[in-house]
């Protein structure tokens, strides 16, 4: 930076004392005393060594020197003014990077982010569907979406929802000779499992079935993935409330029995705690706590800081 660049303090006092040819007015304006403004007038003046006002009796008048200055001073104090107000509307607005869940982004998010877009046209949404765990030191992301305990340290979460776990299958399975009727007639069946494969084990015996082998039929790694497979009635899926509530609306899928077991984990928005107050952020919570309680089959509870470090 040029040596030559006074001390803003002090252009800040020449440009308001030359606006109202008053140290009064100036002191009075950016809230210090008239005793303030006329010693940074002075240091100013000693830096440059040129006179920019000539003190009159009853009247405080510019130099030849001080007239010359004091538009590009002006120009310069309006461009900065102009510049933090575009970067504080970038950060109210822009683009927002989220990292979610592939099967929560398939099956949940993307059917429901075009009323985002209609209630905040100004924000950008960007998606980034993976698994792993945001690095939000190392990653371009914003915030994320986490299927978890609520366990982050050193991050701000929301907790949006939780929900039940059931066997969905295509209305196909109604039907026909092993008709779907009673959690007995699974033996009969495929049983389509995600990652979760436990959760069958636990749903049998929860319907009184001990003699059905919980652990056999395919698996997929991605939870959209069991349920488009259910859709396609290549078997049961174990699925979950909150991803299976469009196919269940739209009748792709039935819930062919009343057990339902709780989920032991709830979805997250999680961020850094410095952006916990960014306005992209908060829009972005609000709306997905507001769809949370809209949607079907969700348990969607207040939201509450599940973990700070």
């Amino acid at each position: 930076m040029s040596r030559f660049l006074p001390p803003l303090n002090a252009l800040r006092a020449f440009e308001a004392a030359g606006r109202h040819l008053s140290f009064t007015r100036a002191a009075a304006e950016l809230n210090v005393t008239q005793a303030a403004i006329s010693h940074q007038i002075k240091a100013l003046e000693e830096r440059l060594g040129i006179s920019l006002f000539r003190r009159m009796n009853r009247a405080l008048l510019l130099t030849d020197a001080g007239q010359a200055y004091l538009p590009a001073v002006r120009d310069t104090f309006d461009a900065l003014a102009r510049a933090t107000e575009r970067l504080v509307a970038r950060d109210r607005m822009g683009a927002l990077t989220a990292s979610v869940l592939p099967s929560f982004a398939a099956k949940w998010l993307v059917p429901r982010l075009g009323r985002f877009r209609e209630q905040h046209p100004g924000i950008d949404v960007r998606l980034s569907a993976d698994h792993h765990m945001t690095d939000f030191g190392r990653e371009n992301v914003d915030c994320a979406i986490r299927y978890g305990q609520g366990d982050y340290p050193g991050l701000e979460s929301a907790r949006l929802m939780t929900e039940d776990v059931f066997p969905v299958c295509s209305p196909s399975l109604l039907e026909g000779p092993h008709a779907l009727r009673t959690p007995d007639d699974l033996r009969h069946h495929t049983l389509l499992h995600d990652d979760f494969r436990v959760d069958w084990r636990l749903w049998l015996l929860a319907a009184g079935v001990t003699d059905i082998d919980p652990t056999r039929g395919p698996t997929f790694t991605d939870s959209s993935m069991v349920i488009q497979a259910a859709v396609e009635g290549q078997g049961v899926a174990l699925a979950r409330s909150v991803l299976a509530a469009n196919d269940l609306a739209a009748g792709r899928l039935v819930k062919p029995f009343d057990v339902s077991l709780p989920a032991r984990w709830a979805y997250y928005l999680v961020c850094p705690q410095a952006m916990r107050d960014n306005p992209k952020i908060i829009a972005f919570r609000d709306w997905l706590l507001a769809e949370a309680r809209a949607t079907p089959g969700a348990i969607a509870e207040p939201s509450v800081p599940a973990a700070r470090g």
